[in-house]
């Protein structure tokens, strides 16, 4: 399950994941990023994920794939920066492998740290 987090910055995203993200709730996610984006941006984008939180769903990872080959990289100098929220080993490992393909700056921080990720993002 995905939640709009309310109440953040001007210029911050935010969304608050549980359990796995189907492909309904990863379109529904992405529409206002993808709003945002071809109006130029800037994006910063806040995403939480709790210990409960297990992944996508298969077609939410292909059309995050499809996602990132055309609008993403499109307007790329659009993206300022993602903190990404998390305990989970599997998700800081990978942000850490694969960050240098993010567009803009990419960050990871604890669960407890969500006020500094906020604070991070409302920097940019």
């Amino acid at each position: 399950m995905v939640e709009w987090i309310d109440g953040l910055p001007s210029g911050v995203i935010g969304y608050r994941a549980t359990g796995k993200i189907t492909t309904d709730e990863y379109e529904a996610l992405m529409a206002p990023i993808y709003e945002l984006l071809e109006q130029g941006g800037p994006v910063n984008l806040l995403f939480v994920m709790d210990d409960a939180f297990s992944g996508l769903e298969l077609g939410a990872v292909w059309d995050d794939l499809k996602a990132g080959a055309s609008v993403g990289l499109k307007h790329r100098a659009a993206w300022r920066r993602m903190a990404v929220v998390t305990n989970k080993d599997w998700i800081r490992n990978g942000a850490a492998a694969f960050a240098w393909l993010a567009p803009g700056e990419l960050r990871v921080f604890d669960l407890d740290d969500e006020d500094g990720a906020i604070a991070w993002l409302a920097e940019a």
